[in-house]
């Protein structure tokens, strides 16, 4: 069965959503959404903590209740939003092929596509933890849906390996529900989650943190009876004699996201080597013209309230690509990472378009007292000043695209100290 649309959205989460309402709004009546699960909303459905839409709709929202909103309101603009299905393949004609229980396998081709596949946590194989292969070691987020969705408590003892954003929101509902947290273990000098999360989850319930540690072992016979950590050097190595053990029940990682870009890859899609997302310029369209990419399949976000907004950002994008506006006239400039920036998004640079042009990145360490320094051809031409930057949230900086277009080489993005 062969479909044909305007626009498909691929990931029913709050990327995708927002962007199929922006590209509504911006005039596209043809929109299919394509999400795997049975419900739109994506992961915020099993986010049942508050902080999520103080941007977006100015509340205080469970991710249950941000869920449900933008849920609601593309369903009452009347977007078609096809459930149950898996995208396998985009063609580089932009031919989607998908599948689901109702209707086997079939096509949609579209004259535009959004990517908004979101992101998957880095398992214990990813990092090649040694040990047993006992029960008892799961992601953050299935530990999450285990307690909000099923009602199922999987530890009672419990260590937490890497300190994201997932696993400190979970150190904080494993202690309410009654287990005990026994610590939370990190690699970096630093926590990758947002500071409120360290204040709110661990030192509010006296939840010990090790930094610069690691899991080097893993024990149990049929489910996990403790864990060895140990100390790590400059180089992230374990540091012989630093090593301690911690009986547990549950090793719970929280050690990071990646970007679900299997589809990118396979459609040809130039991919970043910094952030795993695809190469994108300032209108967040990919190498493969009419194909754009949001929210965390692009890049690994701090917050939902981002993560929308970008969506939208690439619906409409998608709304103008549409209606055949003029492309910008001459070649892209290319965007590098320059000192202490990790990833920055764009990695490419219209010489035409709206008067201003966003970048997002992630710091490499912290820092104090500092600048973001936008260099063209080696020359700042701006500098914007900040108190704090941390790896464990994004950074964001407008520009002026009449600072940039008149660049010969590349720009380049580096923290100044």
């Amino acid at each position: 069965m062969m479909m044909k649309t305007d626009l498909v959205v691929i990931g029913g989460g709050s990327a995708g959503l927002s962007a199929a309402i922006e590209a509504r709004k911006n005039g596209v009546e043809d929109i299919v959404v394509l999400e795997r699960s049975p419900y739109l909303g994506g992961i915020l459905r099993q986010c049942i903590h508050n902080g999520f839409g103080v941007h977006k709709y100015k509340e205080d929202l469970t991710g249950v209740e941000f869920a449900k909103r933008i849920a609601d309101e593309a369903l009452a603009l009347g977007i078609r939003c096809i459930r149950n299905t898996f995208a396998l393949d985009i063609s580089p004609e932009k031919v989607v092929t998908a599948m689901n229980p109702e209707d086997g396998l079939f096509q949609i081709q579209a004259q535009a596509i959004v990517l908004a596949m979101g992101c998957r946590e880095r398992s214990r194989g990813a990092l090649m933890i040694p040990g047993t292969r006992c029960a008892g070691v799961i992601t953050a987020g299935t530990a999450q849906r285990y307690l909000n969705l099923e009602g199922y408590l999987p530890g009672k003892r419990v260590v937490i390996l890497g300190s994201g954003d997932i696993g400190l929101i979970m150190a904080r509902q494993f202690v309410i529900e009654g287990a005990k947290v026994e610590r939370v273990v990190e690699l970096m000098p630093y926590s990758s989650g947002l500071a409120r999360n360290i204040s709110q989850c661990l030192e509010d319930f006296d939840i010990p943190i090790s930094y610069n540690s690691t899991v080097v072992d893993i024990k149990g016979r049929g489910r996990v009876e403790s864990v060895t950590v140990a100390q790590v050097d400059a180089q992230r190595r374990p540091v012989p004699g630093t090593e301690f053990h911690i009986p547990c029940d549950t090793l719970l990682i929280s050690a990071g996201l990646i970007p679900e870009n299997e589809l990118t890859k396979a459609a040809g899609i130039a991919i970043s080597g910094t952030t795993k997302g695809a190469v994108v310029d300032d209108s967040l369209m990919t190498t493969l013209p009419g194909v754009f990419s949001c929210g965390n399949v692009l890049h690994v976000h701090d917050l939902v309230d981002h993560v929308s907004e970008e969506g939208a950002r690439a619906g409409a994008n998608a709304a103008r690509y549409l209606r055949q506006e003029p492309a910008p006239a001459g070649d892209q400039i290319a965007v590098e990472d320059g000192f202490g920036v990790n990833g920055a998004v764009p990695q490419l640079i219209r010489r035409e378009g709206p008067e201003t042009v966003q970048f997002m990145f992630r710091p490499r360490d912290k820092f104090r007292s500092c600048a973001v320094c936008i260099d063209r051809d080696g020359e700042c031409v701006k500098r914007v000043s900040k108190m704090v930057l941390a790896p464990g949230e994004m950074c964001t900086v407008s520009v002026e695209r009449s600072l940039l277009n008149t660049a010969r080489d590349k720009i380049a993005l580096r923290v100044e100290v």
